[in-house]
């Protein structure tokens, strides 16, 4: 159905009669956030700086948090350099977040008449930042814009941290989409890659599908972030769409440092699964892009462990990309957002969280 809105976007104009519609100069502006990544070996560092140095990682004050971070960043420098080297040098999240912008585009203009949309990539670590993106989207004249985080499940360290950024960077009015965990487009999309993976090898019998998402410090999860939570609902929204007789595990990768992280480990499945003889599909369940978590750490890593204890098969379903149920469920959630100015919301438009989960977007302050 194509939508007909106003040029004020939180007050509707007149009707003026079949067949006519109103002139509007309204220019929206859909804000993609997302983590970003080292675009040369150059950047390495800097990107981890950038990413140590943001309070809701390291929550302590300056300087501390400075220098800690100035540590981090070159304590990890050789290790992150080998990995971005085994990608061409750079993160290909960047290129991935065009092609998304660029089908989301093409996907809203067939929604919705009398609205201009243009995409900005605003990447929290490195280039495009933020700050980039707000003067990109004001230069080309936006009258508002949608925020739309390229991350499904919210947590305080991802979307939290990315909303609080655009609020220092841009006045604009906005309208904002918190979290998408568990919407029937997204859902189907996740569904039919882990599917396609399958019959692709052979449809290998006895699957256990890992439903892989980046890890968090259970410290943060203890304080009320809904990010498990959320992840949780992902995983039950798929797993009704895939066979009833396959085995499914969620489970958490990326972990740094000695503090205790929500789990358990994708590595630990791993091991269960060679232990009890079966093969795996892994799907990244939190990641829409593919970059250095899904093409080294599942891809490489875990695949030679997978090798190294003979598991009967290592499959791995990829990162959702530009794929059009994906980019359809963006959309709707884009008009979703267009009918709520000035709002934060859900996939469900009202609130999704269980009260427990107090740094829920729509009941922290920091995601406002």
């Amino acid at each position: 159905m194509t939508a007909v809105l106003s040029e004020d976007p939180s007050t509707p104009q007149p009707d003026k009669g079949p067949g006519l519609r109103a002139m509007t100069s309204r220019r929206v502006a859909i804000i993609l956030f997302n983590l970003g990544g080292p675009d040369k070996q150059e950047s390495v560092r800097p990107f981890l700086f950038n990413l140590f140095n943001d309070k809701a990682i390291i929550g302590l004050p300056q300087p501390l948090r400075f220098l800690l971070a100035k540590l981090i960043s070159g304590s990890r420098e050789k290790l992150a350099k080998a990995n971005y080297a085994m990608m061409g040098g750079g993160s290909p999240i960047l290129p991935e977040t065009l092609k998304q912008a660029d089908a989301l585009e093409a996907a809203i203009a067939t929604r919705v008449s009398n609205v201009t949309f243009k995409c900005f990539p605003a990447m929290r670590y490195w280039k495009p930042f933020t700050k980039e993106a707000a003067k990109a989207a004001e230069a080309w004249g936006a009258t508002d814009a949608v925020l739309l985080p390229l991350y499904p499940q919210f947590s305080t360290t991802t979307t939290a941290s990315s909303l609080a950024e655009w609020r220092k960077s841009s006045s604009l009015p906005v309208s904002t989409i918190c979290c998408y965990p568990a919407g029937a487009q997204f859902a189907q999309a996740h569904a039919d890659a882990i599917l396609k993976a399958w019959r692709d090898a052979g449809s290998p019998e006895r699957p256990r599908l890992l439903f892989s998402a980046h890890g968090l410090p259970q410290q943060v999860v203890d304080r009320g972030d809904p990010y498990q939570w959320q992840v949780e609902q992902t995983f039950a929204a798929v797993w009704k769409l895939l066979p009833a007789d396959w085995e499914y595990r969620v489970c958490y990768q990326s972990r740094v440092g000695p503090m205790k992280w929500i789990g358990p480990s994708t590595e630990e499945e791993i091991h269960s699964a060679a232990a009890d003889g079966v093969g795996v599909i892994i799907s990244p369940i939190a990641f829409v892009s593919e970059h250095v978590e899904t093409l080294v750490e599942l891809d490489i890593e875990y695949g030679q462990l997978a090798k190294s204890l003979q598991l009967p098969f290592y499959l791995r379903a990829p990162a959702l990309g530009p794929d059009p149920r994906f980019i359809d469920a963006l959309a709707d959630l884009v008009e979703r957002a267009l009918a709520a100015p000035g709002k934060v919301q859900s996939e469900a438009g009202g609130k999704l969280c269980p009260a427990a989960y107090g740094l829920c977007a729509q009941a922290s302050r920091d995601a406002r």
